[in-house]
């Protein structure tokens, strides 16, 4: 009987949280997602192309604020430019709002497997300890343990290993400009770059 209840308690909970999640986005920003975003970020934010970030089970903070960044063209990193200024320019607050509830919700896509295990290994060390001899803070301290991100920092867990080398190398040239990542990965070698990609791309 205890088990009954419990189930049936988890089904409201769960069905809550849908209709919840239901109500605040509007069948126009699904399409949206559906019609214009997936060509690049894949269906439900999942892409396998390592050009472009997965948005699947991002923080929704994250998501907002970068679409913000696009259209009011706060962030000028040329790959910026060339997708994402033209697409978020017509956006509006609530339109983006919703885009962002709407990837927060899918489920994330699995990490992939590793080929290089003593380099997953390296790039974990640093991830959670940083590197004090090089000034390096332990990526964990912001971007949570498992790499998931909080708000407005960035989930990691899972992207593209070639998709986070090429952003870690970005905010290293400021072509990304961030003053906390930019500051962060001035010190990174590309060794530590590729260990940090590999290991986050597999969890």
């Amino acid at each position: 009987m205890k088990k009954l209840i419990l189930s049936a308690a988890t089904a409201l909970v769960v069905a809550f949280a849908g209709s919840a999640f239901a109500a605040d986005i509007s069948p126009a920003a699904v399409k949206t997602a559906d019609n214009v975003c997936s060509k690049c970020h894949g269906a439900g934010g999942a892409t396998t192309s390592p050009l472009f970030p997965r948005l699947a089970g991002q923080q929704a903070g994250y998501i907002e604020q970068e679409l913000k960044l696009f259209r009011d063209r706060g962030r000028g990193d040329p790959h910026a430019q060339a997708y994402m200024w033209g697409i978020a320019g017509p956006m509006s607050d609530q339109q983006i709002k919703e885009l962002a509830v709407y990837f927060a919700n899918q489920p994330p896509a699995p990490g992939q497997a590793v080929s290089d295990k003593e380099l997953a290994a390296k790039g974990k060390a640093l991830f959670q300890n940083g590197d004090d001899s090089h000034g390096i803070p332990a990526c964990a301290s912001c971007h949570g343990k498992m790499a998931e991100g909080n708000d407005t920092v960035p989930r990691l867990a899972g992207q593209s290993s070639d998709y986070l080398m090429g952003q870690l190398e970005a905010f290293r040239s400021k072509l990304r400009e961030n003053d906390t990542m930019d500051t962060n990965a001035q010190s990174l070698s590309n060794d530590q770059i590729k260990a940090l990609s590999a290991y986050l791309s597999s969890l």
